[in-house]
């Protein structure tokens, strides 16, 4: 598996990923427009969540598919994760928390561990996704993800923040997140103590 050490040191690496299988999914619009709004010396990779199989305990004591085997790989190279999850009848989609149940496997040695974590959502409603990420939290709880306190990162009313292709437009929204990011580097060098 690799990890942080096997990487450049000079470079923040980001793990992006949607809990959308939607092609016009607002919330991969955010890690496009966090791609576009990167801190200096940050990149981020980002990673469809649409060829995982549901998580099944059997297969998995057998070994992980390629898929599974790649999300993995992705996870423990970044020095940070970057969620972007919609809000599915006050919760999580399922094909986020199957992601997550797959990442999280096995427990005690989990490429989720101690992984700094930033949660970012959109959607058309008032909430902006905040029951979806309160759920979010408390799965990584178990997992000892480091999950970033402040600042949150919701957004309202998305159809009025991106346009027709779901590109965020609307330039507070865009400054907000710029933010975030920088904060989640911030936060990842506090809990990780990088040399």
């Amino acid at each position: 598996m690799v990890t942080r050490r096997d990487v450049d040191k000079e470079t923040f690496r980001i793990f992006g990923f949607a809990g959308s299988l939607r092609a016009g999914s607002y919330n991969r619009g955010l890690l496009r427009a966090a791609s576009e709004l990167l801190p200096a010396g940050t990149i981020i990779d980002i990673r469809g969540l649409g060829d995982l199989p549901a998580y099944n305990a059997d297969a998995q004591v057998e070994s992980d598919s390629e898929p599974v085997q790649d999300f993995k790989r992705r996870i423990a190279a970044a020095d940070a994760l970057l969620i972007a999850t919609p809000e599915y009848n006050y919760s999580m989609p399922g094909v986020l928390k199957n992601a997550i149940d797959w990442a999280s496997r096995p427990p005690k040695v989990c490429c989720l561990r101690q992984k700094p974590v930033g949660i970012i959502g959109a959607s058309t409603g008032e909430g902006g996704t905040i029951r979806a990420q309160l759920a979010l939290r408390q799965v990584f709880v178990f997992t000892d993800s480091y999950v970033m306190v402040q600042p949150e990162f919701r957004v309202a009313h998305a159809t009025e923040r991106f346009d027709a292709a779901s590109n965020l437009v609307d330039s507070e929204t865009r400054e907000r997140l710029r933010a975030f990011l920088v904060a989640l580097v911030d936060w990842t060098n506090l809990v990780s103590r990088r040399d």
